[in-house]
């Protein structure tokens, strides 16, 4: 095989030794290389105006072969230089020839081109392949967040206006609007006793099961009577009139005023005058007191008063000692269900009724021949005593359970017994609302960095193309540039992987 046809093989990551071996680069040409540099960069501060030259020196590394290249456009743009003798007189010539001589000594522009090429591939091109990469998934990731951010806002938007449709407000005008619904909550607690009356039979089963007649007074109260005020549980009458504590709600900041804004006392301070007391004499004159006392002499004619009349003959009514016709006043004054110590007894009547009929249920379905007895005993006294029956009970106070512990209920109970609630509740809805403003705000800036990282990866993307274009370049003037050294035998540049 003729040893032309054989070709070169070299890995680039080993070209600079395999240069170094053959002797064709001195190992310390790196050295010389600075001053090459250094005229180079002054060369560059004197150009002619020419598109060859700013199409080559874009964003490019110049070496030995734009040096080349670069001789060869001044041989155009400075001809009107040239002697008798082929010689250019233009400075910008001399400089660029001489920088070429400089490198063409001891093949310095080899070793230069040789690490130029190493650097593109090993470091520059993977460089920006991985920015191109990082912005890209920064893109992804922003774009994701701003999803996520935009499915938390529809959450918590969808929470915010559960919690309006809870409360039975609209959610424009939060604090004016619990407080006004609180007002509904009378009507709201007459239609839960209207569930509770639906438990007589249970509660008449307790009863006659327990052989208790007094058991579940206020749930019995409740059922048979109605959500009526705790004075009247209470004493077993009405109240001839009822003083409802009045619902203090604090004022909000704006609507918040001082002592001093509210009453004047005058530009002097003492607009109110009490006269001259204090510094005059008071004269207080007293007249005599008639106390009907007959004088000494009465006249014959005149009629006695007789002072054993009993009450019963003069037709004079006493009422009665204790509550009977008084007036509901403080938490006698509120209903049943209204009231917070009452309301938590009736819960708990519920639970107990609840729990016998669940153990009734539990007892029948067991089944057994002493609970069958026990059964046919209080079949003849209370038919309405089997599973189905029970269910239908449990069922009912299910009902009237959740009616009274409802969420809206809850809320506005809360609202109306501890005033301080409604600005805890109005505030808790705001920052619902605050945190929705400021997901969309995040969900706007993540879109925006989205556009800024792809418009990034985007721009960089030319900037790879163009140094892959330029890093192949080299690589095939380096294997033109071996290949004559050795008679034209094919050089191949292993690894690149551009």
């Amino acid at each position: 095989m003729n040893e032309a046809d054989i070709p070169i093989d070299i890995q680039v990551g080993k070209l600079q030794d395999w240069l170094v071996s053959r002797r064709i680069v001195n190992k310390n040409w790196h050295q010389n290389v600075r001053d090459i540099r250094s005229k180079i960069s002054n060369a560059l501060t004197d150009m002619p105006a020419h598109d060859g030259l700013v199409q080559l020196l874009k964003g490019a590394h110049i070496n030995y072969f734009h040096c080349q290249q670069i001789i060869d456009i001044l041989k155009t743009t400075e001809a009107d230089s040239k002697n008798v003798f082929g010689r250019y007189g233009s400075q910008r010539m001399k400089d660029w020839q001489e920088v070429v001589k400089l490198y063409e000594r001891d093949s310095l522009y080899l070793g230069e081109a040789a690490q130029i090429l190493v650097r593109n591939i090993n470091f520059e091109i993977p460089s920006i392949r991985k920015q191109i990469k990082n912005f890209e998934q920064l893109s992804d990731e922003s774009e994701k967040k701003a999803v996520d951010l935009r499915r938390s806002q529809n959450t918590v938007n969808n929470e915010y206006q559960a919690l309006c449709r809870q409360l039975g407000i609209a959610g424009e005008n939060l604090r004016e609007e619990l407080i006004a619904k609180v007002g509904e909550l009378p009507e709201m607690l007459t239609n839960v006793a209207s569930s509770v009356s639906d438990l007589k039979k249970a509660v008449e089963l307790y009863a006659s099961f327990s052989s208790n007649a007094e058991c579940l007074r206020m749930l019995r109260h409740v059922a048979n009577v109605g959500n009526t005020t705790v004075y009247e549980f209470l004493y077993s009458e009405p109240p001839l009139s009822i003083e409802v504590p009045p619902m203090k709600f604090a004022l909000e900041k704006s609507e918040a005023v001082t002592a001093e804004q509210e009453i004047d006392f005058g530009s002097d301070g003492g607009g109110i005058d009490f006269g001259d007391i204090g510094t005059s004499e008071v004269n207080l004159e007293v007249g005599e007191i008639d106390w009907g006392v007959p004088d000494a002499a009465v006249e014959p004619n005149a009629e006695v008063i007789d002072f054993e009349i009993s009450l019963e003959e003069s037709g004079i009514v006493v009422e009665e000692d204790g509550n009977a016709g008084g007036v509901a006043k403080g938490e006698e004054a509120y209903s049943i269900c209204d009231s917070p110590t009452y309301r938590e007894r009736l819960i708990n009547e519920m639970l107990e009724l609840q729990a016998f009929l669940k153990m009734r249920l539990y007892e029948l379905s067991a089944g057994g021949d002493a609970v069958h007895i026990l059964s046919l005993t209080m079949m003849d006294s209370f038919p309405d005593h089997d599973p189905k029956h029970l269910s239908q009970m449990l069922a009912q106070i299910d009902v009237a359970y959740g009616k009274l512990n409802s969420q809206q209920i809850q809320y506005l109970h809360q609202i109306k017994h501890s005033p301080k609630y409604v600005d805890i509740l109005t505030s808790k809805l705001k920052q619902k609302l605050l945190a929705i403003d400021k997901m969309k705000d995040t969900e706007k800036l993540m879109l925006e960095r989205a556009v800024t990282y792809r418009q990034q990866s985007a721009d960089l993307k030319p900037t790879l193309t163009n140094v892959i274009e330029q890093t192949r370049i080299l690589q095939n003037q380096i294997e033109r540039d071996i290949s004559k050294r050795y008679k034209n035998r094919v050089v191949n540049l292993m690894g690149a992987n551009l």
